[in-house]
Protein backbone atom coordinates (compact mmCIF):
# COMPACT_ATOMS: atom_id res chain seq x y z
CA UNK A 1 0.00 0.00 0.00
CA UNK A 2 2.90 2.30 0.83
CA UNK A 3 4.59 2.33 -2.22
CA UNK A 4 0.99 2.84 -3.78
CA UNK A 5 0.85 5.83 -2.45
CA UNK A 6 4.30 6.91 -3.23
CA UNK A 7 3.09 6.19 -7.27
CA UNK A 8 0.40 8.31 -6.49
CA UNK A 9 2.42 11.18 -5.10
CA UNK A 10 5.27 10.47 -7.61
CA UNK A 11 2.53 10.74 -10.43
CA UNK A 12 0.21 13.35 -9.56
CA UNK A 13 3.46 15.36 -8.90
CA UNK A 14 4.63 14.64 -12.30
CA UNK A 15 1.62 15.99 -13.67
CA UNK A 16 1.19 18.98 -11.77
CA UNK A 17 5.01 20.45 -12.67
CA UNK A 18 4.04 19.46 -16.58
CA UNK A 19 0.66 21.16 -16.47
CA UNK A 20 0.69 24.40 -18.29
CA UNK A 21 3.59 25.98 -20.51
CA UNK A 22 5.47 28.19 -17.40
CA UNK A 23 7.16 25.11 -14.98
CA UNK A 24 9.22 25.84 -11.57
CA UNK A 25 12.48 24.23 -11.73
CA UNK A 26 12.13 19.99 -10.70
CA UNK A 27 14.37 20.51 -7.29
CA UNK A 28 11.73 23.44 -6.14
CA UNK A 29 8.67 21.39 -8.09
CA UNK A 30 9.80 18.85 -5.33
CA UNK A 31 9.70 21.43 -2.24
CA UNK A 32 6.74 23.25 -3.05
CA UNK A 33 3.35 23.03 -1.42
CA UNK A 34 1.79 22.02 -4.68
CA UNK A 35 3.46 18.46 -4.52
CA UNK A 36 1.90 18.00 -1.11
CA UNK A 37 -1.47 18.75 -2.46
CA UNK A 38 -0.47 17.27 -5.81
CA UNK A 39 -3.22 14.08 -5.35
CA UNK A 40 -5.88 16.10 -3.88
CA UNK A 41 -5.45 18.58 -6.74
CA UNK A 42 -5.27 16.07 -9.97
CA UNK A 43 -8.84 14.96 -8.39
CA UNK A 44 -10.28 18.22 -8.83
CA UNK A 45 -8.92 18.82 -12.23
CA UNK A 46 -10.43 15.26 -13.46
CA UNK A 47 -14.16 16.04 -12.18
CA UNK A 48 -13.96 20.44 -13.05
CA UNK A 49 -17.22 20.99 -14.67
CA UNK A 50 -15.57 24.14 -16.13
CA UNK A 51 -12.46 24.11 -18.18
CA UNK A 52 -9.44 23.62 -16.52
CA UNK A 53 -7.67 26.44 -18.79
CA UNK A 54 -5.50 29.17 -16.94
CA UNK A 55 -8.41 31.71 -17.43
CA UNK A 56 -12.08 30.42 -17.04
CA UNK A 57 -14.76 33.10 -18.52
CA UNK A 58 -16.50 34.57 -15.64
CA UNK A 59 -19.90 33.54 -16.98
CA UNK A 60 -19.45 30.35 -15.93
CA UNK A 61 -19.80 31.81 -12.70
CA UNK A 62 -23.43 33.79 -12.78
CA UNK A 63 -24.13 33.76 -9.09
CA UNK A 64 -21.33 36.64 -8.53
CA UNK A 65 -23.13 38.76 -10.82
CA UNK A 66 -24.21 40.93 -7.71
CA UNK A 67 -20.66 41.16 -6.69
CA UNK A 68 -20.12 43.11 -10.25
CA UNK A 69 -23.39 44.94 -9.88
CA UNK A 70 -22.41 46.30 -6.58
CA UNK A 71 -18.45 46.94 -7.44
CA UNK A 72 -18.97 50.93 -6.40
CA UNK A 73 -20.01 50.09 -3.10
CA UNK A 74 -17.54 47.41 -2.20
CA UNK A 75 -14.83 50.11 -3.85
CA UNK A 76 -16.48 52.82 -1.17
CA UNK A 77 -15.47 50.69 1.88
CA UNK A 78 -12.42 49.45 -0.14
CA UNK A 79 -11.14 52.65 0.13
CA UNK A 80 -11.82 53.69 3.61
CA UNK A 81 -10.20 51.09 4.78
CA UNK A 82 -6.92 51.96 2.54
CA UNK A 83 -7.49 55.26 3.59
CA UNK A 84 -7.34 53.75 7.41
CA UNK A 85 -4.50 51.78 6.82
CA UNK A 86 -6.51 48.93 7.43
CA UNK A 87 -5.37 47.21 4.22
CA UNK A 88 -1.70 46.12 5.53
CA UNK A 89 0.79 43.09 5.56
CA UNK A 90 0.48 41.29 8.59
CA UNK A 91 2.84 42.12 11.63
CA UNK A 92 3.27 39.23 12.70
CA UNK A 93 4.31 35.24 11.34
CA UNK A 94 0.18 34.41 11.53
CA UNK A 95 -0.11 34.24 7.61
CA UNK A 96 1.48 30.95 6.18
CA UNK A 97 -0.63 31.42 2.87
CA UNK A 98 0.58 34.75 2.30
CA UNK A 99 3.31 35.64 4.40
CA UNK A 100 6.05 35.72 1.55
CA UNK A 101 4.50 38.38 -0.44
CA UNK A 102 4.63 41.60 2.14
CA UNK A 103 8.13 41.72 1.51
CA UNK A 104 7.40 43.16 -1.86
CA UNK A 105 4.83 45.22 -1.01
CA UNK A 106 1.45 43.69 -1.40
CA UNK A 107 -1.13 43.81 1.49
CA UNK A 108 -4.51 42.68 2.25
CA UNK A 109 -7.38 42.80 4.69
CA UNK A 110 -9.70 39.68 5.06
CA UNK A 111 -12.90 39.49 4.84
CA UNK A 112 -13.54 35.52 5.09
CA UNK A 113 -12.01 32.39 5.29
CA UNK A 114 -13.41 29.06 4.39
CA UNK A 115 -15.60 30.48 7.58
CA UNK A 116 -18.16 33.34 8.42
CA UNK A 117 -17.19 36.91 8.40
CA UNK A 118 -14.40 37.93 10.58
CA UNK A 119 -15.49 40.20 12.84
CA UNK A 120 -13.52 42.94 12.10
CA UNK A 121 -14.82 42.99 8.51
CA UNK A 122 -18.23 42.65 9.38
CA UNK A 123 -17.90 45.62 11.06
CA UNK A 124 -15.89 48.07 9.28
CA UNK A 125 -17.15 46.16 5.38
CA UNK A 126 -20.88 45.55 6.38
CA UNK A 127 -22.53 46.13 3.04
CA UNK A 128 -19.56 43.87 1.19
CA UNK A 129 -19.71 41.13 3.79
CA UNK A 130 -23.13 41.14 3.27
CA UNK A 131 -22.97 40.67 -0.19
CA UNK A 132 -20.44 37.56 0.47
CA UNK A 133 -23.03 36.01 2.81
CA UNK A 134 -25.41 35.54 0.08
CA UNK A 135 -22.79 33.84 -2.07
CA UNK A 136 -21.93 30.43 -0.85
CA UNK A 137 -19.34 29.58 -3.46
CA UNK A 138 -17.37 32.13 -2.40
CA UNK A 139 -15.26 30.11 0.02
CA UNK A 140 -12.42 33.29 1.16
CA UNK A 141 -12.36 36.75 0.03
CA UNK A 142 -10.43 39.61 1.38
CA UNK A 143 -9.37 43.57 -0.26
CA UNK A 144 -6.00 43.37 -1.74
CA UNK A 145 -3.68 45.95 -2.24
CA UNK A 146 -0.53 46.16 -4.77
CA UNK A 147 1.52 49.55 -4.38
CA UNK A 148 3.23 51.13 -6.86
CA UNK A 149 6.13 49.44 -7.62
CA UNK A 150 5.46 46.14 -5.99
CA UNK A 151 4.97 42.55 -7.70
CA UNK A 152 4.20 39.03 -6.22
CA UNK A 153 7.23 36.87 -7.14
CA UNK A 154 6.37 33.80 -9.65
CA UNK A 155 4.49 31.29 -7.37
CA UNK A 156 1.05 29.08 -7.85
CA UNK A 157 -1.55 27.94 -4.87
CA UNK A 158 -1.60 25.13 -3.18
CA UNK A 159 -5.21 23.99 -3.77
CA UNK A 160 -7.31 23.17 -6.85
CA UNK A 161 -10.66 23.07 -5.09
CA UNK A 162 -10.95 26.69 -5.82
CA UNK A 163 -10.81 28.93 -8.63
CA UNK A 164 -9.79 32.84 -8.15
CA UNK A 165 -11.57 35.84 -9.21
CA UNK A 166 -10.15 39.39 -9.11
CA UNK A 167 -13.03 42.62 -9.25
CA UNK A 168 -11.30 45.93 -10.34
CA UNK A 169 -12.17 47.94 -7.50
CA UNK A 170 -9.53 51.20 -7.70
CA UNK A 171 -6.53 50.28 -9.99
CA UNK A 172 -4.25 52.06 -12.51
CA UNK A 173 -6.23 51.00 -15.63
CA UNK A 174 -3.33 50.35 -17.10
CA UNK A 175 -1.37 48.07 -18.96
CA UNK A 176 1.54 48.66 -16.73
CA UNK A 177 -0.72 47.08 -13.79
CA UNK A 178 -0.77 43.25 -14.73
CA UNK A 179 -1.02 39.38 -13.55
CA UNK A 180 0.68 36.61 -16.08
CA UNK A 181 -1.16 32.97 -15.49
CA UNK A 182 0.96 30.35 -17.13
CA UNK A 183 2.70 33.16 -19.28
CA UNK A 184 -0.95 34.79 -20.52
CA UNK A 185 -1.04 38.63 -19.16
CA UNK A 186 -4.23 40.43 -17.97
CA UNK A 187 -4.39 44.03 -16.69
CA UNK A 188 -6.92 44.94 -14.49
CA UNK A 189 -9.87 47.30 -15.00
CA UNK A 190 -12.20 49.35 -12.22
CA UNK A 191 -15.34 47.34 -12.44
CA UNK A 192 -14.02 44.35 -14.25
CA UNK A 193 -13.52 40.93 -13.10
CA UNK A 194 -11.51 38.26 -14.40
CA UNK A 195 -11.23 34.59 -12.84
CA UNK A 196 -8.45 32.26 -13.40
CA UNK A 197 -6.99 29.04 -11.96
CA UNK A 198 -4.46 30.04 -9.25
CA UNK A 199 -2.72 26.45 -9.40
CA UNK A 200 -1.02 28.00 -12.62
CA UNK A 201 2.14 29.84 -12.14
CA UNK A 202 1.89 33.26 -12.48
CA UNK A 203 2.70 36.60 -11.28
CA UNK A 204 1.90 39.91 -10.82
CA UNK A 205 3.16 43.45 -11.08
CA UNK A 206 2.30 47.30 -10.96
CA UNK A 207 5.04 48.92 -12.72
CA UNK A 208 2.56 52.08 -12.62
CA UNK A 209 3.04 55.43 -10.42
CA UNK A 210 -1.15 54.15 -9.21
CA UNK A 211 -2.30 52.31 -6.38
CA UNK A 212 -3.77 49.12 -7.32
CA UNK A 213 -6.98 47.84 -4.88
CA UNK A 214 -9.30 44.75 -5.84
CA UNK A 215 -11.88 42.20 -4.72
CA UNK A 216 -9.77 38.73 -4.20
CA UNK A 217 -12.21 36.16 -3.61
CA UNK A 218 -11.68 32.21 -3.98
CA UNK A 219 -14.73 30.83 -5.94
CA UNK A 220 -15.64 26.93 -5.19
CA UNK A 221 -14.71 25.01 -8.33
CA UNK A 222 -17.81 23.39 -9.93
CA UNK A 223 -17.54 19.85 -10.14
CA UNK A 224 -19.35 17.48 -11.85
CA UNK A 225 -20.38 15.00 -9.20
CA UNK A 226 -21.65 14.88 -5.94
CA UNK A 227 -19.59 13.15 -3.84
CA UNK A 228 -16.65 15.46 -5.53
CA UNK A 229 -18.35 18.68 -4.31
CA UNK A 230 -18.99 17.03 -0.72
CA UNK A 231 -15.46 16.08 -0.42
CA UNK A 232 -13.80 19.81 -1.68
CA UNK A 233 -16.43 21.07 0.87
CA UNK A 234 -14.83 18.86 3.30
CA UNK A 235 -11.66 19.51 2.71
CA UNK A 236 -12.45 23.22 2.81
CA UNK A 237 -13.78 23.20 5.93
CA UNK A 238 -11.18 21.00 7.62
CA UNK A 239 -7.98 21.35 5.94
CA UNK A 240 -7.94 25.06 4.01
CA UNK A 241 -9.97 26.93 7.41
CA UNK A 242 -6.50 25.81 9.07
CA UNK A 243 -5.14 28.78 7.13
CA UNK A 244 -7.37 31.05 8.65
CA UNK A 245 -5.85 34.75 9.66
CA UNK A 246 -6.63 37.65 11.58
CA UNK A 247 -6.54 41.29 10.94
CA UNK A 248 -7.46 42.14 14.58
CA UNK A 249 -6.79 40.48 17.95
CA UNK A 250 -10.69 39.47 17.46
CA UNK A 251 -10.75 37.50 14.63
CA UNK A 252 -10.38 33.74 14.29
CA UNK A 253 -6.59 32.46 13.74
CA UNK A 254 -6.13 28.83 12.14
CA UNK A 255 -4.10 26.01 13.89
CA UNK A 256 -1.54 26.12 10.84
CA UNK A 257 -1.11 30.00 11.67
CA UNK A 258 -0.83 29.46 15.60
CA UNK A 259 2.43 27.54 15.11
CA UNK A 260 3.30 29.45 12.20
CA UNK A 261 5.64 31.71 14.18
CA UNK A 262 7.51 28.97 15.50
CA UNK A 263 7.84 26.70 12.86
CA UNK A 264 9.31 30.12 10.87
CA UNK A 265 12.06 30.72 13.37
CA UNK A 266 13.49 27.07 11.95
CA UNK A 267 13.09 29.13 8.91
CA UNK A 268 14.99 32.51 9.80
CA UNK A 269 17.61 29.67 10.99
CA UNK A 270 17.72 27.78 7.01
CA UNK A 271 18.06 31.68 5.63
CA UNK A 272 21.47 32.59 7.89
CA UNK A 273 22.90 29.28 7.15
CA UNK A 274 21.89 30.15 3.18
CA UNK A 275 23.67 33.63 3.76
CA UNK A 276 26.46 31.50 4.59
CA UNK A 277 26.90 28.80 2.44
CA UNK A 278 24.63 28.08 0.11
CA UNK A 279 26.29 24.38 -0.62
CA UNK A 280 25.80 23.45 2.49
CA UNK A 281 22.17 25.02 2.93
CA UNK A 282 20.87 22.34 0.05
CA UNK A 283 23.25 19.83 1.47
CA UNK A 284 21.39 20.11 4.98
CA UNK A 285 18.04 20.83 3.21
CA UNK A 286 17.71 17.45 0.68
CA UNK A 287 19.21 15.22 3.84
CA UNK A 288 16.06 16.37 5.78
CA UNK A 289 13.91 15.71 2.85
CA UNK A 290 15.31 12.61 1.78
CA UNK A 291 15.12 11.61 5.71
CA UNK A 292 11.41 12.26 5.91
CA UNK A 293 10.56 10.30 2.69
CA UNK A 294 12.76 7.30 4.01
CA UNK A 295 11.13 7.40 7.29
CA UNK A 296 7.46 7.70 6.04
CA UNK A 297 7.77 4.89 3.08
CA UNK A 298 10.34 2.30 4.68
CA UNK A 299 9.66 2.43 8.29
Amino acid sequence: MKWFILAVFVLSTIYVHRRGRERLGFFRQVSDHSTLFAPVNVLMYAFSRVPTTPYVSIDEFPELKPLLEHWREIRTEALALREAQRIRASQEYNDVGFNSFFRTGWKRFYLKWYDESHPSAATLCPRTTALLRELPSVKAAMFAELPPGSHLVRHRDPYAGSLRMHLGLATPNDDGCYIEVDGQRYSWRDGEAVVFDETYLHVARNTTQADRVILFCDVERPLKYRWARAFNRWFGRHVMTAAASPNDAGDRTGGLNRVFGKVYAVRLLGKRLKAWNRSVYYLVKWALFGGLLALIFLW
